[in-house]
């Protein structure tokens, strides 16, 4: 059983750049053929100061880090037992290329079920721009096996 009391425990944040070509590809590797996504020109006209980031590119983002996976040995889960569970954004603010991102993450509950065959780690992420905005909120479960 994963131990509980790390609910509750923050993670030292960590800060991203948010860059055009990374903007580009993700856009292009995900099927999103909306030229914001890629067009100077086109996020202007639409009221972006530049690239806006596609949906799901902060959390492609917040994985660029030294150990991205550093919650997982902080709990002891071997990598080969976990599933992804669920994501969920909920964005404030949009955030564009030249942002810097900041990621400040915290385990937020630890859970059970069919008695223990199955494990849920809850992970809050809260992302703030270089302006101390909050632009965007992540929300993430993983499932780790046992048995």
């Amino acid at each position: 059983m994963i131990d509980r009391s790390f609910i509750g425990h923050e993670f030292a944040p960590v800060t991203a750049e948010v860059e055009k070509g990374r903007l580009r590809f993700f856009a292009k590797a995900t099927g999103n053929a909306d030229p914001v996504y890629s067009d100077e020109a086109a996020a202007a006209a639409a009221g972006y100061p530049s690239l806006p980031a596609p949906p799901t590119f902060l959390f492609c983002l917040e994985m660029d880090r030294e150990n991205p996976m550093d919650f997982l040995d902080l709990l002891k889960v071997d990598l080969g037992r976990v599933l992804h569970g669920e994501q969920s954004f909920a964005y404030r603010t949009p955030v564009c290329a030249g942002d810097a991102i900041t990621f400040t993450s915290r385990i937020t509950d630890i859970y059970d079920k069919k008695n223990g065959a199955l494990e849920f780690i809850v992970m809050d992420t809260e992302c703030r721009n270089g302006k101390g905005e909050h632009v965007a909120d992540i929300r993430r479960s993983i499932v780790v096996r046992n048995g």
